[in-house]
């Protein structure tokens, strides 16, 4: 017996140990590129196009965000990027749930029909094309509007809603209905606030799906740069000469439009886009594990 627990305790400590390599080497594959975007858009440009920076900065500038910086559009983009993400969010999670908080209702008339209708939307998409004329036919073409609208709902969304709220006690509304309110008072004052951490878990999904996307503005935004993103302009800024313009912009005498390059602007904007979300990600962690883990049991 004893011979047995020592090849156990052996055979866990050389899993948790192999376990441990793996994660770190993942770690490492994933975090590395993002450092070494970092320390490339903090280096001086001339230098980092010698080549050989690996883990710091070895001429540390700022030059490359105050070119960024200058460019007054940054600020417009990440303003368009910020309320399109507020607004599309909250909208979404209100709307989503509400429809999912009625298709958990058994009396719904037409409910089979609608969960069906849902179902078949996860499967099939009637395509760009099509998607394009509604979007037309609805007024919505160079609209902010256009990122909000559309994005309403979510069947994926409405599913892990519905499994959190069938998940809720049934004497919660019945002493909300006796006490006199209707679906929505009780919606609204009781089943919110008792879904925050499912309603924190679609908001991330949300927002992090509003401040990523760029192919909205590519679709359906034509002849109004007003409403160009965060991640449109980063596409741009990518683009070499776009990166090469940003300099040619600034005053002859500023010594920073002298020391950058395009690779090191692109660096640099990429950084400024990523860390806005990323600061978002630590507040919502344990409301998002939580969440899931919920949705996934109740369901």
């Amino acid at each position: 017996m004893h011979l047995i627990n020592n090849r156990k305790s052996h055979g866990e400590s050389a899993f948790s140990l192999i376990n441990i390599m793996v994660m770190i080497l993942l770690i490492f594959i994933v975090a590395y590129p993002l450092w070494y975007i970092l320390v490339y858009s903090f280096n001086d440009a001339i230098d980092a196009s010698k080549g050989g920076l690996m883990l710091f900065p070895r001429k540390f500038t700022l030059y490359n965000y105050v070119v960024m910086f200058n460019d007054s559009s940054i600020f417009m983009a990440f303003g368009v990027t910020a309320l399109r993400t507020i607004v599309g969010t909250v909208t979404s999670v209100f709307f989503t749930a509400m429809v999912s908080y009625g298709l958990t209702k058994k009396n719904l008339i037409g409910r089979k029909i609608y969960l069906g209708l849902g179902i078949v939307t996860l499967v099939f998409s009637a395509g760009m094309i099509p998607s394009y004329f509604l979007i037309k036919s609805l007024h919505l073409l160079n609209s902010f509007w256009v990122y909000i609208i559309p994005a309403l709902f979510s069947f994926y969304n409405a599913l892990i809603f519905m499994a959190f709220f069938r998940g809720l006690p049934e004497s919660i509304e019945e002493s909300a209905q006796i006490d006199g309110a209707n679906e929505f008072v009780t919606f609204v004052k009781i089943i919110l606030p008792l879904s925050m951490p499912i309603i924190a878990t679609i908001a991330l999904f949300n927002g992090v799906g509003q401040y990523n996307d760029y192919f909205t503005y590519i679709l359906y935004i034509t002849n109004n740069e007003g409403l160009r993103t965060m991640q449109n302009y980063l596409y741009q800024v990518i683009n070499s000469t776009t990166a090469s313009q940003l300099t040619q912009h600034m005053p002859a005498s500023m010594a920073a439009a002298k020391k950058t390059s395009a690779d090191s602007l692109k660096y640099a904007s990429m950084i400024i886009t990523s860390v806005p979300i990323m600061l978002v990600y630590p507040f919502l962690q344990k409301y998002f594990v939580k969440g899931v883990l919920i949705g996934s049991v109740k369901g």
